[in-house]
């Protein structure tokens, strides 16, 4: 159970009722299924090798502790990766055919299986998020794309978009979801016969690099997949490298413009995933205990390091306050901490750059008179920590209504009627999901075609499946991920008449 926090600058809210007190012993996760490395190389034509850059550590954000120290690639290091992946493209994966890339595929699919616990727990160690999480979403959902795909590869001529892939790939993935996103960008470029230059996330390489000895695992022809491990500077070889034809990237807003810039007049494909301020909007006629359930999943899932985190609760007047108490009650029940212990609902904050960006908008919040609230949280003296945080009070104008948090902080604004809550969940220069709760299907059907997102999700939240599209509108990005639809993003279109 959650304890006061020691913090002065955090309200504290009623506390708990006796009904939600309950004590847990710990239960973590061993670490001795791992065997981490004390260093990591750059994965370059099916070896590793070493970087030309300095490298870098990579450290546990729910202690501070190093797990291993990985090699930085420069802009030698890219070149290189990319020179490989032409010849593996030109010479085997692009001429081999579907229904041999799809073996490769269900190959690496049943692997990450086989081997999904060790990436459960390498996942939480590196990112601070909540074992059960890796374990029952993340890693399922890594091998569902592989599957997914897989089945997809000698069947392109039936996608309606064409059958010849671009050729070389370069993607860069976030480190929120680091193992995930790299099965949804890898795994359609591979099934349509691109080879791949993958930069994960400086702060969540290590999984990736697990992902580049399951590749070696399964016998995957070498330079099909790259890794190259950096910061931004690697990332930006890549983007700009000229025999680069597709950059697929995630993460947010800032830098996929400046990407988009980048690439602009040039003949790269671009598809973009970035930021979001998703509005989760329930009715007065919602069941509020489910509704609950979907607001604590929608933006305390992951430490609210989602970029479709319904970050904005939109609720109708005449029931706010009763729910805004059942809400309360729910989040004092919340448990944080060690992210390897198996009772853990909010894990660590990924990076002390992100806890203090958290920390400056939440403090902006109080500054322009939006009421706060936390339960009674007892925070670890070592890592990066923020408690789940509740804002009442909050208007449109404010910044914590309209900028991207990117942590455990909700936002609450109220409503009277379906339009005004669509002219307030629109209100925003995001698009990239939202969730409704009511029992009225005709209601249902008119909020999802009046909201600018691309995921609208009722009666629940957060829910994702390989053979759905995933993407934005406005600056939440541009293109799909997912589904029949995110093989697109990785084919030269049909020309009519072709």
């Amino acid at each position: 159970m959650a304890k006061k926090s020691k913090k002065p600058d955090q309200k504290s809210g009623p506390a708990p009722t006796a009904a939600s007190v309950f004590e847990y012993a710990p239960a973590p996760e061993s670490r001795a299924i791992l065997d981490l490395q004390p260093s990591y190389g750059l994965f370059v034509n099916g070896e590793f090798v070493e970087g030309h850059g300095a490298p870098f550590k990579s450290i546990s954000p729910a202690t501070e502790e190093v797990l291993a120290e990985v090699a930085e690639a420069d802009a030698a290091d890219v070149d290189a990766a990319v020179k490989v992946a032409r010849r593996a493209y030109s010479r085997v994966w692009s001429r081999m055919p579907g229904s041999e890339r799809g073996k490769y595929l269900y190959r690496i699919a049943r692997i990450i299986q086989e081997r999904s616990r060790e990436l459960a727990v390498l996942e939480s160690l590196d990112n601070g998020k909540p074992i059960k999480e890796s374990r029952d979403v993340d890693i399922p959902i890594v091998a569902a794309h592989f599957f997914y795909y897989a089945g997809w590869a000698d069947k392109l001529e039936f996608s309606g978009y064409g059958t010849t892939p671009l050729g070389v790939a370069g993607q860069i993935i976030p480190w929120n979801f680091p193992l995930m996103m790299l099965a949804w960008k890898i795994a359609p470029a591979l099934a349509c016969g691109n080879t791949v230059v993958l930069k994960p996330a400086e702060t969540t390489p290590l999984t990736a690099l697990l992902f580049a000895g399951i590749c070696q695992q399964a016998d995957l022809p070498p330079g099909v997949v790259n890794i190259v491990t950096g910061a931004g500077a690697t990332g930006q070889a890549l983007v700009e490298h000229p025999d680069v034809d597709k950059i697929a990237f995630t993460g947010s807003t800032a830098v996929g413009k400046a990407i988009a810039r980048e690439v602009a007049g040039s003949r790269k494909e671009v598809t973009l995933e970035l930021g979001g301020k998703a509005a989760n909007i329930v009715f007065d006629d919602a069941p509020l205990d489910q509704a609950v359930e979907g607001i604590v999943n929608g933006i305390f899932f992951n430490q609210g390091h989602v970029c479709c985190a319904g970050s904005r609760l939109l609720v109708q007047e005449s029931i706010a306050e009763e729910l805004l108490a059942k809400l309360k009650t729910r989040m004092a029940t919340l448990r944080l901490g060690d992210p390897l212990d198996k009772n853990t609902d909010v894990g660590a904050i990924n990076s002390a750059e992100q806890l203090a960006r958290i920390r400056e908008l939440s403090d902006i919040g109080d500054q322009e008179g939006a009421d706060r609230w936390s339960p009674p949280c007892d925070l670890p003296e070592r890592g990066f920590w923020f408690p789940p945080t509740l804002f009442t009070g909050v208007s449109q104008a404010h910044r914590i209504a309209r900028e991207e948090i990117f942590g455990p902080v909700l936002s609450v604004l109220t409503f009277r009627t379906p339009s005004e809550a669509v002219e307030k969940a629109n209100n925003t220069p995001y698009g990239l999901s939202a969730g409704v709760w009511t029992e009225k299907g005709s209601l249902i059907l008119y909020m999802a075609s009046a909201l600018r997102a691309g995921v609208v999700w009722a009666n629940t939240f957060n829910k994702f499946d390989p053979t759905s599209p995933f993407g934005g509108y406005k600056e939440s990005g541009q293109g799909r991920e997912g589904g029949r639809h995110g093989l697109a993003a990785y084919l030269k279109a049909t020309k009519a008449g072709e």
